[in-house]
């Protein structure tokens, strides 16, 4: 029996481990959950699950808790997280919040010594060096959630004496592959959310289609796996059957297939270094025909350009891509600004604070304000404009 808090347990994420503990009772005890707001979500999960902390980190009024569940010590704002992710007594904590918000909580988790199930790649992307840091002394790897941070981290499991030599990160291309420049940047809300493969939250469908996520990606990978940023490839793959594969020295390349279902990954997050059933059906080879590949396209989707240049930049510039990116993502969905908008405003972001310092969690946060009033208040372009 493993122990389990989820922070984000009513996102995407959240509800898919879940499902898993429901599989597996036998398995898993839930001792803390977590969201932002959805409190009536969040009752019913308490109810199902029993654990002993839960909370909302945008507040709530305790006369709100139902009867049935005073049971459990509700907390509010920043204290939720905290307490779910250090003061219970879970042997593992699933960090699934959106953003930089996760950052705190991966820190929380490492620093009380538990094992964390990484599916917030901002953690990374803002605060790799210190996270890594932490990781190592605790003496635990961190165990990505992300399908192909998962299919790389699998794939390193078999390598024995015979070294990697590069990454291919898989991308499905979003809805935008083959839609030219000027078509892109004019795309809707409503476009941007038609993800070909994939069922995820509002934010990360909109960095899919702009592939800022597979520039988050490139970020994360860099940390999780030491691999310098030239030795990471983003190959397009329309059908998201190979989630990612790893090239060795010898010549052989291994890679992880299987279908475009988050269970997955998660799952074998939850029982590594074992696995468990997930109710995903493996792929089948003989009715998908085909599997095709393809270099991405940089100048329709800058977000990977940039993410490189950030790398190479060092300090705190991809903490700034990360912040000025989330503030651009929120305005679009809010159909305040157009598609190509975004990449605008991140790129601009980064000229403007080039040469911030990330020594310590409190250069990240200020990098990361710095950024949001940046993307928020300046370079903003008119609709005829683009």
């Amino acid at each position: 029996m493993r122990s389990i808090a989820i922070l984000g347990s009513t996102g995407s994420i959240g509800t898919q481990a879940l499902d898993l503990c429901r599989r597996h009772p036998d398995r898993y005890k839930v001792t803390a959950l977590t969201a932002r707001g959805s409190k009536e979500k969040l009752f019913e999960q308490v109810r199902e699950f029993r654990p002993e902390t839960a909370g909302l980190t945008e507040g709530f009024d305790p006369a709100e808790i139902p009867e049935d569940l005073k049971f459990c010590r509700f907390l509010s704002g920043k204290e939720a997280l905290h307490a779910a992710a250090a003061e219970t007594d879970a042997d593992m904590v699933l960090v699934s919040i959106v953003g930089i918000a996760g950052l705190q909580g991966v820190m929380d988790a490492l620093k009380a010594g538990k094992q964390v199930l990484l599916a917030n790649k901002e953690a990374l992307v803002t605060g790799g060096h210190l996270v890594t840091d932490l990781a190592r002394k605790a003496g635990k790897p961190l165990l990505p959630v992300d399908s192909e941070h998962s299919a790389i981290f699998q794939c390193l499991q078999a390598d024995g004496t015979n070294k990697p030599m590069k990454i291919l990160l898989t991308a499905s291309g979003g809805p935008f592959r083959t839609w030219d420049k000027e078509r892109i940047r004019k795309a809707t809300k409503a476009e941007a959310l038609k993800h070909p493969n994939w069922n995820m939250g509002a934010k990360i469908t909109v960095d899919s289609a702009s592939m800022f996520n597979k520039g988050l990606e490139i970020m994360e990978a860099r940390w999780l796996f030491d691999m310098p940023e030239d030795k990471i490839e983003v190959v397009v793959h329309p059908q998201s059957i190979v989630h990612s594969a790893v090239v060795y020295q010898d010549g052989a390349v291994l890679a992880q297939l299987g279908e475009p279902d988050m269970r997955v990954p998660i799952g074998y997050a939850m029982a590594y270094p074992e696995r468990i059933e997930t109710g995903v059906p493996a792929p089948d080879l003989f009715k998908l025909g085909s599997l095709t590949f393809e270099k991405p396209d940089e100048d329709k989707f800058p977000a990977l350009r940039l993410a490189r240049e950030c790398l190479r930049a060092g300090g705190a510039a991809c903490t700034v891509f990360n912040g000025a990116n989330e503030e651009a993502v929120a305005a679009f969905l809010r159909e305040e600004i157009p598609f190509g908008e975004i990449a605008v405003r991140v790129e601009r972001a980064l000229e403007k604070l080039a040469g911030l310092p990330a020594n310590c969690i409190e250069d990240i946060w200020e990098a990361d304000r710095l950024a949001r009033a940046v993307s928020n208040s300046e370079f903003r372009i008119q609709n005829s404009e683009l």
